[in-house]
């Protein structure tokens, strides 16, 4: 077990999660608070809540367990890579695979394939999503960001709760929307019909809001562009539902007629821009649509001749 020794100076006062946090910067907040939640914290040989304000000279021991042994196995599984560099990768993941394991299922995903491919991941979600930042549905295409280091981790995460990382889809939906552009600002939560789904609804719900606007109108298709400023489960597929333009293939949230046979969602993270979490840079990348996405828009378009 590793254990670190600090003493207070000049942050008296302060709750002990958040001197503890600065002090050990590669560390997050809420690791720390399970630490101490664990009793594996010490203030002056005692052990404290999070709400502890601590004192100037305060004798504080932290110990750190062992990381468990990683279970998840690495697998040879082709990705494409973007970018990446010491802190951070950022992958182009196809339409189809699973972002991390999940119990009873601990093959055949992102993860495996980034364990293979990158020598090293944070590990700040633990061993089943390691260096996972932020997640894309299985059957969503487009950009991911993932961190290598923990300090990288915790900036990215802050920057995404933040609403500091720019995330901007394409999407086609049934119908032909009105607006050139729109926000939807509507709660999001578990379905009270269905717990396997989500649903605009304002009770245990949490803000989401969505920005989209149009690029082409179809005969009875439109394709827009999609921005989040919130990142809550299916939010897009949800909210486009909810405005009667669900994402064309969606197998959950539409009731459409499906004309091209999809059993997936016609939607894909093209585009991702934030700074970089030690540099300060700021990054872009945007990514082409994937080949089934444009056999079904020159599909559309070859009507209209």
């Amino acid at each position: 077990m590793k254990t670190y020794e600090l003493y207070v100076g000049e942050d008296e006062g302060e709750r002990l999660d958040v001197f503890l946090s600065k002090e050990l910067d590669e560390v997050s907040r809420t690791y720390i608070q399970k630490l101490i939640k664990e009793k594996l914290v010490f203030v002056n040989n005692k052990t404290r809540k999070s709400s502890h304000l601590v004192e100037e000279g305060d004798h504080i021991i932290v110990k750190f367990p062992k990381p468990k042994v990683l279970q998840v196995l690495a697998e040879d599984i082709p990705l494409d890579i973007v970018y990446e560099d010491n802190d951070l990768v950022v992958v182009n993941k196809p339409q189809g695979l699973v972002v991390h394991p999940a119990p009873g299922n601990y093959t055949g995903t992102l993860v495996n394939g980034l364990l293979f491919h990158i020598d090293k991941l944070s590990s700040i979600n633990g061993i089943i999503r390691p260096g996972i930042v932020h997640r894309l549905d299985k059957d969503t295409s487009g950009l991911l960001i993932v961190a290598k280091s923990d300090k990288a981790h915790r900036i990215l995460s802050e920057l995404l709760k933040n609403k500091e990382i720019n995330r901007t889809y394409l999407a086609l939906v049934h119908g032909l929307i009105k607006q050139n552009e729109d926000t939807i600002n509507l709660p999001i939560g578990r379905s009270s019909a269905d717990r396997k789904k989500m649903a605009v609804t304002y009770k245990n719900s949490k803000e989401a809001i969505t920005d989209y606007k149009v690029l082409s109108r179809y005969d009875n298709y439109s394709l827009i562009e999609v921005s989040l400023k919130t990142g809550r489960t299916h939010q897009i597929r949800v909210h486009m539902a909810h405005i009667n333009h669900p994402i064309v293939g969606d197998p959950v949230y539409s009731r459409r007629k499906n004309e091209f046979g999809l059993d997936k969602q016609m939607l894909h993270a093209y585009k991702l821009g934030f700074l970089h979490p030690v540099s300060k840079d700021y990054l872009e990348f945007e990514i082409e649509l994937p080949r089934y996405f444009k056999d079904i828009l020159e599909n559309i378009q070859n009507r209209r001749k």
